[in-house]
């Protein structure tokens, strides 16, 4: 999903455009948020065979991921006058047994057309992201906050494969196999987020946010946009979270990608 700089300016223009209110300077404010999050997985990891081959095992993940057996968001933010900081966390762990597939490459190729694999694969994961916020423009219905800070993916990944039909083609010891490959990625990024509210009593709002970046990564993005409904206590929101890795060359793991919508409740104090 890319995001041109076109359709940003008049949103950009809008919020700079409507009356400004106060900041409070000397009061700190809080806000924490725990979501039911079920996102997919899709994705590439070279695993090591075991044979001489360099090529190794490459599986695709989206391919071969069914079962989401946990995953679990949450974020807190906290500001004083324009300053501010924001962390949120994801946790997944999400595995799946396939026959019968040929979404596996050995040494670097496909298997035989008539030849297939059992593959068991299981991944587990914390994508945690830590930023500073300034209030660039905070109106009467629109806020909008420049973020700069980290994110940092943790991932392990597992997998047991097992090739039956012409197998005459494969190394022995790569028919069947297990292995398994990790990363700790940190990266750079900046971005935006706020929220725009409508309705009676602006109690509706739109929130939303962004960022990009590198390091460890060749490149990542994020971008999560929603609807929430101001109660009392808090708010409730349902939103929608892409998370995008393209990893250097020297990892195992090749890409990675979380999207999925997720539901949560927010306090404030």
């Amino acid at each position: 999903m890319a995001v041109k700089p076109a359709s940003i300016a008049p949103l950009v223009a809008t919020l700079l455009s409507l009356p400004a209110i106060a900041h409070g300077q000397d009061a700190w404010r809080f806000q924490g948020v725990i979501y039911g999050y079920l996102p997919t997985v899709s994705g590439e990891t070279a695993f090591s065979d075991g044979s001489d081959d360099d090529g190794g095992v490459g599986v695709d993940a989206d391919a071969i991921l069914e079962n989401l057996e946990f995953a679990f968001m949450g974020s807190f933010a906290a500001s004083k006058g324009p300053w501010g900081a924001f962390a949120d966390v994801v946790y997944a762990d999400i595995g799946a047994t396939k026959s019968g597939t040929r979404a596996v490459t050995i040494g670097g190729g496909r298997i035989p057309v008539d030849a297939s694999a059992k593959v068991e694969y299981d991944l587990r994961g914390w994508c945690w992201t830590a930023v500073g916020t300034y209030a660039v423009a905070e109106r009467e219905h629109a806020s909008l906050q420049a973020v700069a800070g980290v994110r940092m993916l943790d991932l392990a990944q597992d997998v047991a494969w097992r090739v039956s039909g012409n197998v005459d083609s494969i190394p022995v010891d790569a028919r069947e196999g297990t292995s398994g490959s990790s990363l700790e990625n940190w990266d750079a990024v900046v971005g935006a987020r706020g929220r725009v509210t409508f309705g009676s009593e602006d109690r509706w709002f739109l929130p939303y946010y962004v960022d990009l970046g590198a390091g460890d990564s060749s490149f990542t993005w994020q971008a999560v946009g929603g609807l929430g409904y101001t109660l009392g206590w808090g708010d409730v929101l349902a939103a929608w979270r892409h998370v995008d890795y393209d990893m250097n060359p020297r990892n195992d793991i090749e890409s990675v990608t979380f999207s999925g919508p997720a539901v949560g409740v927010a306090f404030r104090w």
